[in-house]
């Protein structure tokens, strides 16, 4: 990563995060927002009392059995809650979901609901759509709190405590080998608040431990097929490696595939700890392969639905929504199988 981003890492906090207003200002000089400055004294849009709701579901990309299962339950819930719903899939790519976004603007949808790929450059989309007069509700990722803040311009984000999964993977990785590894990190999409966030909570346990060392860490862009390139990579400028802590469990799918092929054995020479609670993930913990995985639950249709139908009655919405996540090892995944998508 660039210097730049580790200083934006440091600045991170647990959501939500208050900025002052210079902030805002800074963001703007820089060019974030410009063409759709902050109305920071404007309520936030209201919802149309009405059925269906049109909703726009602008899915980042559709690679791996998290998007899929995250898709899935948001097309599961749309006819419960009475929405219509809009979906697009930007093939991973940041500008094609702002463009799909903006066609969604156009279309004048009443609810928007997006996981923005990355930060800074979806914090922008969040203000066109206030200016526009349709509201939002981040799942899964968020977006740059200096650019839009959550209660102001879009009504909360739901998800993860993306820090306290990281710790919680350092944690067990520290007590499993009692303190002492060389880790290789395979870090997710550069930007994503997920991957700076899981970066952040993983390192700073792992700071204080002094015989356990991040020999090397990397972005695999939360994709398997990636994971597994950069991993074979690695392994050959660090063959004294002695674990892993991948940003999810398809970067470690790929990342025990290269650990295979190199002869070694994943789960005994080398432990894996990862993030996301897939069935994949699972079935890895059942063979021994992987160690554990903290979940990332990719279910956000009921919560986005309960969360827009209380806005819309005028209740106080709190600006992050927090989802509770299981975690799996070897002593409980079989019982938790079920919970695998």
């Amino acid at each position: 990563m660039a210097s730049l981003k580790r200083q934006l890492r440091g600045q991170r906090t647990a959501r939500p995060t208050a900025f002052p207003l210079a902030a805002s200002l800074v963001a703007l000089a820089l060019g974030f927002g410009v063409a759709t400055a902050h109305a920071d004294d404007d309520a936030l849009p209201k919802l149309p009392n009405k059925t269906p709701l049109k909703v726009g579901f602008a899915q980042t990309e559709s690679n791996n059995p998290w998007r899929l299962a995250e898709t899935k339950s948001m097309k599961d819930t749309a006819a419960k809650c009475g929405w219509q719903l809009v979906v697009t899939d930007a093939n991973g790519s940041n500008s094609k979901q702002v463009s799909d976004i903006q066609n969604m603007i156009a279309q004048h949808v009443d609810l928007l609901v997006f996981p923005p790929r990355e930060e800074k450059p979806l914090s922008p989309i969040v203000l066109q759509a206030k200016k526009a007069g349709i509201p939002v509700i981040l799942v899964d990722r968020d977006v740059d709190h200096s650019v839009a803040k959550p209660g102001q311009d879009y009504i909360t984000f739901i998800g993860s405590d993306f820090i306290n999964q990281g710790q919680r993977a350092a944690d067990w990785l520290v007590k499993t080998t009692n303190g002492k590894a060389k880790i290789i990190e395979l870090e997710g999409t550069t930007g994503a608040s997920a991957a700076n966030d899981r970066k952040k909570g993983f390192d700073d346990v792992i700071a204080k431990h002094p015989d356990m060392q991040i020999i090397a860490s990397q972005s695999g862009d939360f994709a398997r097929d990636t994971g597994r390139k950069v991993m074979e990579t690695l392994l050959q400028a660090h063959p004294d490696v002695t674990a892993v802590y991948a940003h999810n469990d398809e970067m470690a799918l790929g990342a025990i595939a290269a650990i295979k092929a190199a002869g070694k054995q994943p789960g005994k020479d080398i432990q894996v700890v990862t993030i996301d609670g897939t069935k994949g993930g699972m079935d890895a913990i059942a063979a021994g392969e992987l160690g554990a995985s903290v979940q990332s639950s990719p279910f956000f249709g009921p919560l986005a639905c309960d969360v827009a139908q209380k806005y819309a009655k005028g209740e106080k919405i709190p600006t992050w929504v927090k989802v509770s996540d299981r975690f799996y090892d070897k002593s409980n995944v079989q019982q938790n199988m079920q919970y695998g998508y």
